[in-house]
Order: C-alpha cells, then sequence, then structure tokens
C-alpha cells in the first residue's frame, strides 16, 4: 500500500495509514508474515553475520521499514512527500525517488524488498529492473503483492493500483527483470472468503469508504491479527494454492 511512481495514492490515504498501521489487523498480520519471510532471507544470506544493507521500495509511511531495521542498515525510498515525512519523524533514513529510477548506484544493497508496490508501477518490470541493478550479486528481492484480479476492491481504486496479479504473472515480470525466483506462495488465505465477500457486497450496494483500512471491528481486531499472524508459521513449510496477496523471494543471477 505505498506509491513509488509518478502517480501517487491519493493523498489522504497516508495520514490513515501512518494511524493505523502500527495496530490494524492487516498490517500487523502482513509485517509478521513479512518478517518471517527477511529470517529466512538473512539466514540463508552468505553475509548473515555482517551489517546487511537494506531498501525498501515504495516504504511509504515506514513500519514495514522500521521492522527491516532488525534486519540490517535499511533505508527507504518514496515519491511521497507526505510519506517521507511521515518517516523522517519516525527517525528513518529515506529518500525521494521512483522505482522506475531509484537514485542508487549498481549493487549498493544485499536486500531489496517492494511491499504492495509494484502492482502501483505502469511499468512494472522496468520498476523490477531498477531493483535488479541495485542489489549486489546474490543479492535477494522481496515482493508482495495482491492477488487476482476479481478481488478488486476501493482499496485498489484509491490506492491507484494498475493490476493485481496471478502467481504465474508476478512470476513472469521477475523473471523478465533477470530475477531467479527461489520461492513463489500465495498468502493470506484465512481472511479470503471474508475479503471477497465485502469487496462483492461494496460492489452490489454501492457503498465506497474513505479506505478499506478504516473498516474494522475494533473488538475483534487483535484476534483478527493474530489469526493472520499465524499464517507466517503454516509458511514456514507450505505454499498455499490461493489468498488475498502473492509472497515471492528471488535472488539476483
Amino acid at each position: 500500500m505505498s506509491a513509488t511512481l509518478s502517480k501517487e495514492m491519493e493523498q489522504h490515504t497516508y495520514g490513515i495509514m501512518n494511524d493505523v498501521e502500527d495496530k490494524h489487523w492487516w498490517f500487523v498480520g502482513r509485517r509478521a508474515i513479512l518478517e518471517e519471510f527477511m529470517h529466512q532471507i538473512t539466514e540463508k544470506s552468505p553475509i548473515k553475520n555482517q551489517k546487511s544493507k537494506i531498501l525498501d521500495v515504495g516504504c511509504g509511511t515506514g513500519a514495514n521499514l522500521e521492522m527491516l531495521k532488525q534486519f540490517g542498515e535499511a533505508e527507504g525510498v518514496d515519491v511521497s512527500d507526505d510519506a517521507l515525512e511521515f518517516c523522517r519523524k519516525k527517525g528513518l533514513k529515506v529518500h525521494k525517488g521512483l522505482a522506475e529510477k531509484l537514485p542508487f548506484a549498481d549493487e549498493s544493497f544485499d536486500v531489496v524488498t517492494a511491499l504492495d508496490v509494484v502492482e502501483h508501477l505502469d511499468d512494472d518490470v522496468s520498476g523490477l529492473k531498477e531493483m535488479h541493478r541495485v542489489l549486489k550479486t546474490g543479492g535477494k528481492t522481496l515482493i508482495f503483492v495482491p492477488a487476482f484480479m476479481w478481488l478488486w476492491g476501493v482499496q485498489d481504486d484509491i490506492s491507484n493500483h494498475r493490476i493485481r496479479y496471478t502467481k504465474a504473472q508476478i512470476v513472469e515480470r521477475l523473471n523478465k527483470a533477470g530475477f531467479e525466483i527461489e520461492r513463489a506462495t500465495y498468502a493470506n488465505w484465512t481472511f479470503f472468503a471474508p475479503i471477497l465477500a465485502g469487496r462483492t457486497l461494496m460492489k452490489i450496494t454501492g457503498i465506497k469508504p474513505e479506505s478499506e483500512n478504516n473498516v474494522n471491528v475494533s473488538a475483534l481486531n487483535g484476534i483478527f491479527g493474530k489469526i493472520f499472524s499465524s499464517e507466517r508459521l503454516w509458511l514456514k513449510k507450505f505454499d498455499f494454492p490461493f489468498g488475498v496477496s502473492i509472497v515471492i523471494t528471488a535472488k539476483k543471477r
């Protein structure tokens, strides 16, 4: 839910994101899954006993960047001045720039992440090629994107998404960019049915909330977060055949 392209998300969404991403079940659960994948990446890394240099492309308001700091020297890049200001207030190291034209030298980073970012790009392969360029040889990338066009909802509209992918589609894009896929799996199968039902209802009724991040049951938020977070345990050993999102790890050849 970050933006790194010429057309940003609707501006009000950054404030909403900053307010909710530390506690909303979706963000909490997603971070838990991403953290597990980062553990797997760094444990297999030949530089695991050193400080990895990590770049979060489309860092948004910074919650994922704060999580990534535990794995090395993490910095972010985003096109939005509003998003970058939220990050700076949190003491995070960030830069302004486009995913399709990253302001870094070749082979600058050990790990590059793009977490709900690639779907924003007018030219997704171009953005992935840039991520490939700034990665060191043998470096890893962690990608998280939304799945299935028929799950399109209000959040896709206000976030200016271009696409929701199938696993085959995002794998194809990464291969074109020069990456070697290590793992690709769907994620958030736990809430697949409720999200599908909710978005279908919104389409039928015409209801359009300011942001789906505002759609929450506060009394159940903590429980939902724990349920979604528990997927990280399953994803240690299993790939899911469907889900609301897709997670991919890949290596620079």
